[in-house]
This record gives C-alpha cells, sequence and structure tokens, in this order.
C-alpha cells in the first residue's frame, strides 16, 4: 500500500487527511493518506525513514519554505515562487529523491479568477509567509498588482497602520493568508477600515474554517464580494495528486 501524508505544525485543522482518505476510497486507490506532525523540519529525514512507502507529501505551515533545502529538485514555478507544497518522492535504487512543487498558485488562480473584473489593477495581501508568496505569484499572472501587508515594517511591504480608506479603495482585491479568524481563534480578524468597502471590494480568505470569517462577514456587510479557501483547498488537493503521479 502506498503512503502519502501532510507534514506541518501543528496539524489538528488540517482537511488533507480526510479529503484524501475519501478520494481514496472512492476511487479504489491502494493508499492511505497521514498526517506526520513535526515540531522541526529537521524531522522530515526521520518521517522518510520510518515510511519507506510514502510516495508523496503535502507542506504546509511552517514548512513551506523551509523544506526547500531539503529537495533534489524544485520546479521553476517553485523556486520563482519561493515555497513549496507539495513533494514527489522517488526512489532510485538505495537513494530517496525529492522533488518539490507549488499547487497553492494553482489552486487560488483558478478559484479568484472568475470573480475579477475589469475594475480589479490591484490587491493587498495580508501576510508574508508561503501561502501569500504563492498568492502574490498567481495574482501577477492574472494581472494584478499585489502588495504584501505585514505586521512590522520591513522592505517591500506596508503595515496595517497604513491601510487608508482610501487604500482599500485602490487595492479593491484583498486577500487573507494570515491565520486570524481560524477556528478555534473564529472572532480574530486583520483590523481594516472595513466601514470603506463596498460592491467594488473582493475579499478572499484562504481560512476554509468557519466557512465565513468574520473578514469575509465584515466585507459581506458592505456589499463585497467574499469567498473562501474551501475551493482553492480542493483544486490545490487535486494538483498534488497530478504531481505525485506523473506530471512534471
Amino acid at each position: 500500500m502506498d503512503k502519502y501524508g501532510l507534514i506541518g505544525y501543528p496539524l489538528g485543522h488540517s482537511f488533507s487527511i480526510s479529503y484524501h482518505n475519501q478520494r481514496f476510497a472512492d476511487e479504489g486507490i491502494n493508499a492511505k493518506y497521514f498526517n506526520y506532525e513535526i515540531p522541526t523540519i529537521d524531522e522530515l529525514e526521520s518521517v522518510l525513514d520510518m515510511n519507506p512507502e510514502l510516495k508523496g507529501l503535502n507542506v504546509t505551515i511552517p514548512y513551506k519554505e523551509k523544506v526547500m533545502p531539503f529537495l533534489d529538485y524544485v520546479s521553476p514555478e517553485a523556486r520563482a515562487i519561493g515555497a513549496v507544497n507539495v513533494i514527489r518522492i522517488e526512489h532510485d535504487g538505495k537513494d530517496t529523491i525529492l522533488k518539490g512543487y507549488n499547487s497553492d498558485v494553482i489552486g487560488f488562480t483558478k478559484s479568484i479568477e472568475p470573480m475579477l473584473d475589469n475594475c480589479h489593477k490591484k490587491a493587498l495581501v495580508l501576510g508574508t509567509g508561503g501561502a501569500s508568496k504563492a498568492v502574490c505569484y498567481g495574482l501577477k499572472s492574472l494581472g494584478i498588482e499585489p502588495v504584501c501587508v505585514s505586521r512590522y515594517r520591513r522592505e517591500g511591504t506596508i503595515c496595517y497602520e497604513d491601510i487608508t480608506p482610501e487604500v482599500v479603495k485602490e487595492y479593491n482585491v484583498i486577500v487573507n493568508c494570515t491565520p486570524l479568524g481560524m477556528y478555534p481563534h473564529a472572532e480574530e480578524c486583520p483590523q481594516l477600515p472595513y466601514e470603506a468597502l463596498d460592491s467594488h471590494n473582493i475579499l478572499y480568505d484562504l481560512i476554509y474554517n468557519p466557512d465565513e470569517t468574520v473578514f469575509m462577514k465584515k466585507g459581506a456587510e458592505h456589499g463585497a464580494q467574499t469567498k473562501n479557501g474551501l475551493e482553492m483547498l480542493l483544486l490545490q488537493a487535486f494538483a498534488s495528486w497530478e504531481f505525485w503521479n506523473g506530471k512534471e
């Protein structure tokens, strides 16, 4: 039986294990998906050693960037993004070969593209981690200029206190790539001038639990289009399977 799995820390919120195992059952695939909750990325090697049947891994917070030095090959797209969330595991004799890809960008672009209109030219990307890098890459591929928002002053980003009503009018696509609002802290949300939003704004949240975050709810109250990350997750999970089974 082949094994697939997810590495990250923590993994209590993970949707992947139920999705993939249900798919394996539905399609009669002789495989099982496991969660590998590892407190440091250095433990990846022990996961591989103890599970020689592993054919592929997904990578989640906080290891999408930290995993890259462990890989033998990184796709040009994942290298340009600067983050990997899919690892294909191949065996050549006694050697284990790890190939890294990024399916976040595929899931995100396919999910947000139907929402976009001619008025959507610029975007605020909340967060600066691996997911936000994939989102920025995807937005650029769709012709939208992104700027990342950080809690701290750093080069190439703006801070939350810089986001005025005028900014959300100009940067009318807002993508939440932070864990703010994720269960069990569902009462939290990014600090934005929500009262300045209107029907020209899109608020896209990578979070999918709860279904409607406070970020989305506040946007909807002012007429903004909103969407959670569930469709993105399904699309990137499907793309993961293609990377694991032959797509280069």
